[in-house]
């Protein structure tokens, strides 16, 4: 899987092709991240989240909706969101790293993953869903 650095990284857009956002591979304490740049704003993702959703997907085996949800606000059951934060996840709980920045995974990973061939995505202006390739 392809990995781009802070000198070259993945420029994306939203799902609904609304906003545009870097991302990049690198470590920190000793675990590779995705950082992710919205405007000023740098959240981080576990790496493992890419292979994870992609094989929670292929078990899914159909669409699902992507659900994007700040940290704070719960997410809806049987969404993205909602498997990025659960304790019934791979990790046992937030793909997400950055304190008060942990949402948003169902916003902004979805596009690498669409990017990286890993996955298909919608781009309708609401409710988008993604499936596994």
């Amino acid at each position: 899987m392809e990995k781009r650095t802070k000198d070259n990284p993945w420029k994306l857009k939203t799902p609904p092709q609304t906003s545009e956002y870097e991302m990049y591979v690198d470590e920190k304490d000793g675990r590779e991240v995705i950082v992710c740049t919205v405007g000023k704003t740098v959240l981080l993702y576990d790496y493992r989240a890419l292979a994870d959703c992609q094989a929670m997907l292929q078990e899914h085996g159909d669409w699902m909706l992507l659900g994007s949800k700040d940290e704070k606000q719960p997410a809806k059951e049987g969404t993205v969101e909602y498997w990025a934060r659960s304790p019934e996840n791979p990790i046992g709980g937030w793909y997400g790293l950055k304190k008060n920045f942990r949402g948003r995974f169902g916003n902004y990973i979805p596009p690498l993953m669409e990017e990286l061939g890993l996955a298909e995505v919608e781009h309708n202006e609401r409710n988008n869903r993604m499936r596994a390739l």
